[in-house]
């Protein structure tokens, strides 16, 4: 009996630091690949400006956080963010389709490479980063309102007996929910409406949509604000969950990208499955198993070490790997998408 005891603490202990984690890390991910397929499959081209238009987008959503917070706009318990989250989507639609504008129509008329729209992209993302630095600077912030959990690990304790307590965060409950919806949404957009059939179309063969009268400008527009959409809830949800750092968004571009390679280039299902192999896979190797061993091994074979595969600091450096392997092995993906 105590050793099933110490069966469950340790389940318990796994689903609290890796199982939430990373389902709530990858949902948020998976909102950012999905992002960037949706312009790789319809523009064209990798956009190496997602990680700081999420930090853009979340940005704005704490600007506005601020100012409701001000004028007393909030409902208690429930995150002010979450009800800012469609101004900052229309501001920061509003910044990506003049960014389109000012930078990407002028290659799209010119009928220019791909590596030279991507190259222009890296210049975005600068542009975007420095704005975000600019604005509100390097620092570290976080969204202070609303109820931070569920039940935390202390009631949980309570409730079970057992000696590890589960914490079960607003940011999960919220993010796997948000997540789960919208990727529905997207898909049924795309699948059902005439403007959804209108992209796929054009994604499949430019030339053939626009003999058959779609409009690319309007392929083009709705692209950018269904990506502006996604990128804007996951920066938001990412903040909620971990709180907002300028830089931290920037290097979120990598696990983004290995998402995207992993599941299979152009391919939204592929993006949402890499994101949980790229999710589950830091989690799991940065995790120390030493108190989850002492639960399952006899008293002779505890460790003493922490048991941590990898280092936390080298947490994205799991994602370059992952791509490389990807790349190196299975070039199209787990969905056979595009080879690069």
């Amino acid at each position: 009996m105590e050793y099933l005891t110490d069966i469950i603490n340790a389940f318990v202990l796994l689903t609290n630091f890796v199982l939430l984690p990373a389902l709530s890390y990858g949902s948020q991910l998976a909102l950012g690949a999905l992002a960037v397929t949706l312009v790789y499959s319809i523009l064209r081209f990798s956009n190496f400006a997602q990680g700081d238009s999420m930090a853009f987008g979340t940005m704005i959503a704490i600007l506005f956080t601020w100012f409701f917070q001000q004028q007393g706009w909030v409902i208690s318990g429930i995150p002010t963010a979450l009800f800012v989250i469609p101004f900052a989507i229309i501001v920061t639609a509003s910044y990506i389709l003049l960014t389109d504008k000012f930078v990407y129509k002028y290659y799209r008329k010119t009928n220019a490479k791909p590596i030279t729209i991507v190259m222009a992209s890296i210049g975005v993302m600068f542009i975007t980063g420095g704005i975000v630095r600019l604005i509100i600077g390097p620092k570290q912030h976080f969204f202070s309102d609303g109820a931070r959990f569920i039940f935390n690990a202390r009631e949980f304790k309570v409730f079970t007996g057992l000696s590890e307590g589960l914490a079960f965060k607003t940011s999960h409950l919220l993010t796997v929910t948000i997540a789960v919806l919208l990727v529905w949404f997207v898909f049924y957009f795309l699948q059902k409406t005439k403007t959804g059939k209108a992209m796929r179309a054009f994604s499949d063969n430019k030339d053939l949509a626009l003999l058959s009268g779609i409009d690319p400008d309007k392929v083009v527009r709705v692209t950018w604000i269904l990506a502006a959409s996604l990128t804007t809830i996951a920066g938001v949800l990412f903040g909620i969950d971990k709180g907002f750092m300028a830089q931290q968004y920037h290097l979120l571009l990598l696990p983004i990208f290995a998402s995207v390679i992993v599941g299979g280039i152009g391919s939204p299902l592929g993006a949402i499955a890499g994101a949980f192999v790229v999710s589950f896979s830091e989690v799991l190797l940065t995790y120390a198993y030493k108190k989850f061993l002492i639960y399952l091994l006899p008293q002779s074979l505890e460790p003493n070490s922490l048991v941590q595969l990898i280092g936390t600091e080298y947490k994205y450096a799991i994602s370059f790997v992952i791509l490389v392997i990807v790349l190196l092995l299975r070039p199209t993906g787990i969905f056979k998408g595009k080879v690069l």
